[in-house]
């Protein structure tokens, strides 16, 4: 999933300082589920907004709603008229919520109220870690399913580095070494012989750098 976190009260607050019709508007998908953008968070930052207008003496009308995924078109329709009452939007999504947003209403100023993170899964109640950088070049099945592009401190290919110590990243003790874990793994299921190849240079031409990447599967377009 994708985790964000909100943006700092303050930030927000220049961001829509001048704005007296707000609607702030949650995703409840993969931001709800880190605790960044669901409609618990709609609520008390609204709840927030109108406190902080109210002790500077300023009228502010504040409407709320949360809908399933901010990236899809379908879903942003249902809320139309909610955006078109309101000044301004407080997109409590991903970024690619907010553009999406951006698009579908182009006369409606759109604002972010978190920043993107990465692509990552729950450790633990309150605790995400990054898995996954969306390089377009998986490689997964060669390194017993853990990625050291994500999860490498270097981001290295052919690992590990003269770094780790005992099975930790040289970065800090708290960080398992991806690599070490990589070779215990392939050693527990046997293909250890996979490490003998050396990876050759990434292909990052997939990842982006070539410009906004796009997939079209034409037996699902009319």
């Amino acid at each position: 999933m994708i985790v964000g976190q909100q943006k700092d009260f303050d930030e927000i607050k220049k961001m829509i300082s001048g704005y007296s019709r707000i609607l702030v508007l949650g995703c409840q998908t993969c931001v709800a589920v880190s605790f960044a953008g669901g409609m618990r968070e709609v609520e008390i930052l609204a709840s927030m907004i109108r406190m902080d207008r109210k002790m500077a003496g300023q009228d502010v009308e504040i409407k709320e709603e949360a809908i399933l995924r901010q990236c899809d078109f379908e879903f942003l329709d249902s809320v139309k008229d909610l955006v078109a009452d309101c000044d301004v939007v407080l997109s409590l999504a991903c970024g690619v919520g907010v553009q999406a947003m951006a698009e579908r209403y182009p006369d409606k100023v759109i604002l972010p109220g978190l920043n993107t993170t990465f692509m990552g899964l729950t450790e633990e109640m309150g605790v995400w870690s990054e898995r996954c950088a969306g390089c377009g070049d998986c490689i997964l099945d060669r390194t017993g399913g853990l990625c050291p592009i994500a999860r490498c401190s270097k981001g290295l290919l052919n690992g590990p580095c003269g770094g780790s110590v005992n099975g930790k990243c040289e970065i800090s003790p708290d960080v398992d070494c991806v690599w070490q874990l990589i070779i215990d793994r392939l050693k527990a299921l046997n293909q250890l012989e996979k490490l003998e190849e050396i990876f050759p240079i990434k292909d990052w031409s997939v990842s982006g750098h070539g410009g906004t990447r796009k997939i079209v599967r034409e037996d699902l377009t009319a």
